[in-house]
């Protein structure tokens, strides 16, 4: 159920309010290298400079150099917020990130694969706010409250995308969260919609940006057993497709059927295929 005094902030939300912001608005954010497109870089910032209220955490799921926390900080800086801001990765950049990415937005190059300093040293006009989480990130639980925002751009396979939810979702505000699924609309990673589709009783799509983001509101804590249920690593084609299906229909009132489904072309051209960096293109 959602609170009254959301109501309004949920039909701003599904506006696109962000759209008419200008650049300039993201500050030193803009100098923090991001594989973001230029909207979604505007909807981080705006999530937490006019959405959040600092009822629960910031979390973001796949910080990478730091461009996605970077919007996230700024954005929360000019709110004034209390909460905290916590950038789970790996922190690694191989050296096809590094041609791809870093080097053509300035960073100079470097040996080895550990990008930490790097998003550190990026990061540190909003230090000490940011607590950075190093590792897998299946792997790592969550003890730090209650999340407001919750960015994931780490669901690069059906399981870690598995193990994710299950860890963070537990943790979110029934009415007020938003969790920002970077890659639903990606068609290597199926899973993310086809969870999402799982998850329906618990989470209602507001809004697109593009490339690939969705974001949804938290209208129901998922269970456990919800959670388990919406388990795909081992889920065949046949269900996972199923469950695309019924996200084509659910996202088309966002004009995103057509995105959902490319997604289900790209699962039926890759059988049996759980991982986003092996899936191909449909010819």
């Amino acid at each position: 159920m959602i609170r009254p005094a959301l109501i309004d902030r949920t039909e701003a939300l599904e506006a696109r309010p962000w759209t008419r912001l200008l650049e300039r608005a993201l500050g030193a954010a803009r100098r923090v290298p991001t594989m973001l497109s230029p909207e979604e870089q505007k909807l981080y910032y705006w999530l937490c400079a006019f959405w959040a209220e600092g009822a629960g955490e910031i979390v973001d799921l796949g910080c990478f150099a730091g461009g996605s926390t970077a919007r996230l900080a700024e954005g929360r800086r000019v709110a004034r917020l209390d909460c905290g801001l916590h950038a789970f990765d790996r922190f690694t950049a191989d050296e096809r990130a590094k041609q791809s990415v870093l080097y053509p937005q300035g960073v100079p190059p470097f040996e080895g694969d550990d990008i930490l300093p790097l998003a550190q040293d990026f990061l540190a006009p909003w230090a000490p706010s940011i607590a950075f989480h190093r590792g897998e990130i299946d792997r790592m639980g969550w003890a730090h409250g209650p999340i407001e925002i919750l960015v994931m751009d780490a669901s690069k396979t059906a399981a870690s995308g598995d193990a994710m939810a299950s860890a963070f979702f537990p943790h979110l505000i029934p009415g007020a969260s938003l969790v920002v699924q970077q890659d639903c609309l990606h068609w290597s990673q199926p899973w993310v919609p086809a969870q999402m589709e799982r998850l329906a009783p618990c989470f209602r799509p507001l809004a697109h940006a593009p490339r690939d983001t969705v974001v949804f509101l938290c209208e129901k804590v998922p269970t456990a057993a919800e959670l388990a249920a919406a388990r795909l690593a081992d889920a065949d084609d046949a269900a996972l497709d199923a469950d695309l299906a019924g996200s084509e229909k659910r996202l088309a009132a966002l004009g995103l059927a057509e995105r959902i489904h490319a997604t289900r072309a790209a699962l039926a051209a890759n059988p049996g295929e759980r991982r986003a960096f092996a899936f191909r293109p449909p010819s």
